[in-house]
C-alpha cells in the first residue's frame, strides 16, 4: 500500500457542504410534507428554499472550479465505457464478497471508477438540476401561472419534485454504504477528511 493525496481542499469542502445542504433539504422537505414537526411548517418551508438557493450556488461554483482547474478530466473515460461499468457493477455485486481485487485502481489522475463517474455525472448534470428546477417551479408557481402557465400543472410539478427527492434519498443511502467498501470500512471517509488515502501500488 502507498499513501497518495487524492482530494484537494476544495473537493473536500464541496463534498461536505453538499452533504450538509442535501441533508438539510431532505429534513426540511420531509417536514413540509408533514412527516414530522421539528421547526414548524413555515420555518421549514423558508429554510428549505434558502438551502435550495445554496445548492444551486454551490453547483455553479463547482462547475467553475472543475472547468478552470481541469479537474473535469476525472470524468472522462477511455475505451468501452459500458464494458467498464459492467466490470465495476459485477465487482460490487459479486467480486467484493469474494475478496477479488478491485478492477480499477485509484490514483492521482483517476480517483473515480467508471460507475462512480457516470453516477456522479448524472446526479450533477441531470438529477440535482431537475430537482432544483421543479422545486423553484413549485415555489414560484403563482408567478408562473400569472405569466401564462396552466394551473393544472401544480400537481405533476409537486409529484416530480417529491419523486426526485426520494431518488436522492436512495442515492444517499447507497453512497453511505459504498463508503464502507474501501480497504477498511472507514478509509474512504478518512480520505475525504484528510485528502490522503492508502491505495494499492
Amino acid at each position: 500500500m502507498k499513501k497518495i493525496y487524492l482530494y484537494a481542499r476544495f473537493q473536500r469542502f464541496w463534498h461536505w457542504m453538499q452533504a450538509f445542504i442535501i441533508f438539510s433539504l431532505l429534513i426540511t422537505g420531509l417536514e413540509v410534507h408533514g412527516l414530522f414537526n421539528l421547526m414548524g411548517y413555515e420555518t421549514a418551508f423558508h429554510v428549505h428554499n434558502l438551502f435550495a438557493w445554496g445548492l444551486a450556488s454551490f453547483i455553479l461554483l463547482a462547475f467553475f472550479w472543475y472547468i478552470t482547474t481541469g479537474d473535469f478530466r476525472q470524468y472522462l473515460t477511455e475505451g468501452n465505457l459500458l464494458e467498464k461499468i459492467m466490470m465495476q457493477a459485477r465487482y460490487y455485486l459479486i467480486g467484493i464478497f469474494k475478496n477479488e481485487p478491485h478492477p480499477f485502481k485509484k490514483n492521482e489522475i483517476s480517483r473515480l471508477n467508471p460507475l462512480q463517474r457516470i453516477t456522479y455525472l448524472m446526479l450533477t448534470l441531470v438529477g440535482l438540476p431537475l430537482q432544483i428546477i421543479f422545486g423553484f417551479a413549485y415555489y414560484y408557481f403563482n408567478e408562473l401561472v400569472a405569466a401564462g402557465m396552466n394551473p393544472g400543472w401544480i400537481e405533476p410539478i409537486a409529484l416530480i419534485h417529491t419523486f426526485l427527492a426520494y431518488m436522492l434519498v436512495g442515492f444517499v443511502i447507497m453512497h453511505i454504504y459504498m463508503t464502507t467498501t474501501g480497504h477498511t470500512p472507514t478509509s474512504n471517509i478518512k480520505a475525504m477528511i484528510t485528502g490522503w488515502e492508502e491505495v494499492e501500488e
